[in-house]
């Protein structure tokens, strides 16, 4: 579930979603199955009128009353004419490398590496970047769900400055429930070197940039 400020999600393949065609992109105007819902079938929202995600929440499954831009970006898509080809890259960039450990203030490292997609980005008819962070399993659930939310925060927080439009960029955390390292690591919770080295590709930020060309 996403907080009450509705952080925006994930890489789930929106380019794939939109070229599914527009029966689907229809379909995904009322299909309220990735939200949560009271008992009259309504979305339930935060004190912020911002609708509240379940974790089987992707960009496949947005609703137009709770995320016009990117059903219509995915309605645009699926009717467009030939010739008109997505452009889309995911990229994961070590967390490390963005930033410090147990730390979500960019490193010099890390907004080289942004520039660099910035750059990217800049380069095609831009309809979204989607930013998610994750962490490591080391320390406390709810520390680690905010930590991811505010790392990602800073690499939109970064983006923006350098001039991508903010309603372009969603950003999510996913603390450290979606592990990359599965059971490598062996389940042993002390806080150790040897640990912190092994979990490190679950620190991570995934960032994926999709418009057209």
């Amino acid at each position: 579930m996403t907080n009450k400020f509705a952080k925006k999600s994930l890489l789930v393949l929106l380019a794939a979603g939109l070229s599914l065609g527009a029966t689907v992109a229809q379909a995904q105007t009322t299909d309220k199955s990735a939200y949560l819902t009271d008992v009259r079938n309504e979305v339930a929202r935060s004190g912020f009128g911002l609708c509240w995600r379940t974790g089987y929440w992707t960009p496949a499954a947005a609703i137009a009353e709770c995320d016009p831009d990117l059903v219509k970006a995915a309605t645009a898509k699926a009717a467009d004419a030939a010739g008109v080809k997505p452009a889309s890259a995911k990229i994961t960039l070590s967390a490390d490398a963005l930033f410090d450990f147990d730390k979500a203030v960019l490193r010099a490292e890390g907004k080289s590496k942004l520039d660099e997609l910035v750059t990217k980005a800049k380069a095609i008819n831009l309809e979204v970047i989607i930013a998610v962070g994750h962490a490591d399993r080391i320390g406390k659930d709810a520390y680690n769900q905010k930590l991811s939310e505010r790392r990602a925060a800073a690499v939109k927080e970064y983006l923006v400055s350098k001039g991508i439009e903010a309603n372009r960029v969603y950003t999510e955390g996913k603390g450290e429930k979606q592990p990359v390292t599965g059971d490598k690591c062996g389940k042993s919770e002390k806080k150790t070197k040897a640990l912190i080295e092994c979990l490190q590709p679950d620190r991570r930020v995934e960032i994926e940039v999709i418009g057209t060309k």
